[in-house]
């Protein structure tokens, strides 16, 4: 039996979300709940932060972080499911199942793994440095993670397709052998190319480039890092093309369509980067600061998110239960 209609989706906890990961991930999944007839599971993939956090203090306290912005953010723990991965220990127990029917093969070609291995070949060091048994299968989590509830439906973005690829290679593998029990999940790819928000030097925002700007830092520190932004040395009467602007593309994913029309007229007849920038500003906080307020106040008191996790996966257990259930039956380790 599959859930027909799922929009689930994992966000790994290593610091507090960015820019990049509310407008790219966490806003259009929100919406895509409230303005359809999907169901919503968002969970936080805090095993999966293992492959690189080593610091207990650290990970507890990104788990907080995550959370806190999916609430700020909009999510509604009365209408959709908000938990944690490690709160379903069945999750873990189908990973082991069905890590015994995926191939190293596949895992060989696995996005994460092959870039770190390619990265050492760069820096003439062993292939295998750095590299543990987490990044290696981390798909096979990833499967489970989506197998477990027989989701039928997963939107993605086109850069996580191999993940739902992954996900269909190894339930086809097990469903071969023990019949049609687990669903072969089918990805919902969005093809809105704008959601790719630019970081602070014009390549995707990541953690990676350290080029980012995290959702839910004080406005002083929000004005500060948007005034790092990368723009030329073109003297302010200039007139510029707001379409080869690294401000302006960032502008566009929070202001209304008259305040890029009026700052798109003001670039045409000459602007200096430092106005540029405090618009930038006054829109991406208007946007946050209500969101902001609300995280620090979760932030102040954990137990509200503690509740919100516990009541989560209290929710989940008996579907996951029930699943575990005969598939275990199948493979025959129960009656």
């Amino acid at each position: 039996m599959s859930n027909e209609k799922i929009c689930l989706t994992g966000v790994k906890p290593t610091g507090m979300p960015h820019l990049g990961n509310f407008i790219g991930a966490i806003k259009p999944a929100i919406e895509n709940v409230k303005n359809s007839d999907m169901e919503g599971y968002f969970f936080i993939a805090d095993y999966h932060s293992l492959i690189t956090v080593h610091d207990g203090e650290q990970l507890r306290n990104d788990i907080y972080e995550v959370a806190a912005t999916w609430l700020a953010a909009g999510l509604d723990p009365e209408k959709a499911v908000l938990y944690k991965q490690s709160d379903i220990p069945e999750i873990t127990e189908l990973n082991w199942i069905i890590s015994c029917f995926a191939s190293k093969g596949l895992m060989n070609r696995a996005h994460a793994y092959k870039a770190k291995k390619d990265k050492n070949a760069e820096e003439k060091r062993d292939e295998d440095y750095g590299i543990n048994m987490g990044l290696f299968s981390y798909p096979v989590l990833m499967a489970a993670d989506i197998l477990f509830m027989n989701t039928k439906y997963v939107p993605v973005g086109e850069d996580q397709l191999q993940h739902i690829e992954i996900a269909r290679d190894i339930a086809s593998s097990f469903n071969h052998k023990y019949g049609d029990i687990l669903t072969l999940p089918e990805a919902i790819v969005s093809k809105e190319e704008n959601k790719l928000l630019p970081g602070l030097d014009g390549r995707k925002m990541s953690k990676s480039y350290n080029n980012h700007i995290p959702c839910f830092i004080p406005e002083k520190k929000l004005k500060k890092m948007i005034n790092k932004i990368t723009t030329d040395s073109t003297p302010p009467e200039a007139p510029k093309n707001p379409d080869d602007s690294l401000i302006f593309d960032i502008y566009k994913f929070f202001a209304t369509r008259e305040e890029q029309d009026a700052l798109a007229k003001r670039y045409q007849e000459g602007i200096g980067w430092g106005y540029a920038k405090l618009e930038l500003f006054e829109v991406v906080n208007r946007e946050l600061k209500p969101m902001r307020e609300k995280y620090d106040a979760l932030m102040a008191d954990k137990s509200q998110i503690d509740k919100i996790l516990a009541d989560g996966a209290a929710k989940i257990r008996p579907i996951a239960q029930e699943n575990l259930r005969r598939i275990k039956k199948a493979i025959g380790v129960s009656n």
